[in-house]
């Protein structure tokens, strides 16, 4: 039979780490949304270059697709480099492309949910719908704001999981004792 006490002592440790982590990186954003941003632009820029030249090498271990490595690695260079030349301008664009994806996405969506109310589903829907249409707008008119909203909720929804990850660690390690 085989003793699980240790992988439960390890979940759990891995779920109070990961809490901790996410509450830290939920404050650094809220209290320096751009510094941090900046920063996990590097890391992701240095993930992808080091990924990228790892793919390319692998090619000389195991040749099957070996074309695809080769587009990827150098994709992930490509961008790799990008990132580290610009960690500043970087995160604005990917914020605000995603700002603007979501602000379509929430009109879309609101359209969808009018047109539902319409067909019968109740006013409700009719009316989540129109609060859907006018934050996707308010998205796309002013995308600093759908910026900073999408910078703050990612924060907050951080620091709750961490909490989350906290009290379920400690929900499991009170339960084995």
């Amino acid at each position: 039979m085989v003793n699980t006490d240790y992988l439960d002592t390890v979940n759990s440790q891995s779920l109070l780490l990961g809490g901790i982590a996410s509450i830290i990186f939920g404050i650094l954003l809220l209290s320096w949304p751009g510094a941090t941003l900046s920063v996990i632009m590097l890391l992701v820029g240095l993930w992808w270059l080091i990924q990228g030249i790892f793919m390319i090498f692998s090619v000389f271990i195991d040749r099957s697709k070996g074309g695809w490595k080769l587009i990827g690695g150098a994709i992930g260079i490509l961008a790799g480099i990008l990132v580290l030349q610009h960690p500043l301008l970087i995160p604005m664009i990917g914020t605000i492309t995603l700002t603007l994806v979501l602000g379509i996405l929430g009109i879309s969506m609101g359209i969808l949910a009018v047109i539902a109310a319409l067909a019968g589903d109740g006013w409700g829907t009719g009316v989540l719908g129109i609060v859907s249409i006018a934050i996707g707008l308010l998205f796309i008119f002013n995308v600093w704001v759908g910026a900073v909203v999408l910078v703050w909720g990612t924060a907050i929804l951080m620091i709750i999981s961490g909490i989350s990850g906290i009290f379920w660690a400690y929900s499991r390690w009170n339960y084995r004792n």
